[in-house]
């Protein structure tokens, strides 16, 4: 069956508040988002939701055994959703967020089984992005950040591909223009005492050394 999907266009400046609540009533009701990230566009449904997971897993056609990052509104939110963050967390956080790092910690038993990976760990990103991560913090949520695309193709940043593929999928698509593109995030497994490097993407490896 296909959706009425809504399209909103940013503007330059803040986010309306009134489309704000209406994105945020969409993706609390299971719905699922297209949006611009710091990097490429992303697919975004509330991650405590079991059935708008699985709209995701569906969507992108991808592997039920690889979970999903998730985008937090800030620290306070990671903290809330961890079972303890290692100090390597602090330093990372603190140096590279927001921006392109995503951070694996050990996550409590709030989530969907299909989100975590394993022993219940989830990603976590904080996308230079301030209206995203402001409407996260209004729905007191973490937004799934997988990219918007089909599993095994390129991920996109030009808006039009994503109305292209997606219309008609999902319930609501956010025109933020052309994203920075390059590489997708870097990801950093901080669950053990050394902190290790799981995918090398826009922060390079270098820039990481210190920390690991």
């Amino acid at each position: 069956m296909s959706l009425q999907t809504k399209i909103i266009k940013l503007g330059p400046g803040a986010l309306d508040p009134e489309a704000m609540s209406h994105m945020a009533r969409i993706i609390l009701a299971d719905g699922v988002m297209a949006y611009p990230t710091d990097t490429f566009y992303g697919l975004g449904v509330c991650a405590y939701s079991e059935p708008a997971v699985q709209k995701v897993y569906a969507l992108k056609q991808r592997d039920r055994g690889k979970p999903l990052s998730v985008v937090v509104s800030g620290v306070e939110m990671a903290r809330e959703i961890a079972v303890s963050l290692p100090p390597a967390f602090g330093e990372l956080s603190r140096e590279f967020w927001p921006g392109p790092l995503t951070i694996v910690i050990k996550a409590h038993p709030l989530f969907p089984a299909g989100l975590l990976g394993p022993g219940a760990t989830l990603a976590l990103r904080l996308p230079d992005v301030p209206w995203l991560l402001e409407l996260v913090g209004r729905m007191n949520a973490p937004l799934t950040a997988t990219s918007a695309n089909i599993s095994g193709r390129k991920e996109i940043a030009d808006p039009r591909q994503v109305i292209r593929i997606f219309r008609g999928k999902v319930d609501l698509i956010v025109d933020g223009g052309r994203t920075a593109g390059g590489l997708p995030s870097t990801i950093v497994d901080a669950t053990s005492p050394k902190p290790r490097i799981l995918r090398e993407g826009a922060i390079p490896i270098r820039r990481l050394r210190r920390y690991l």
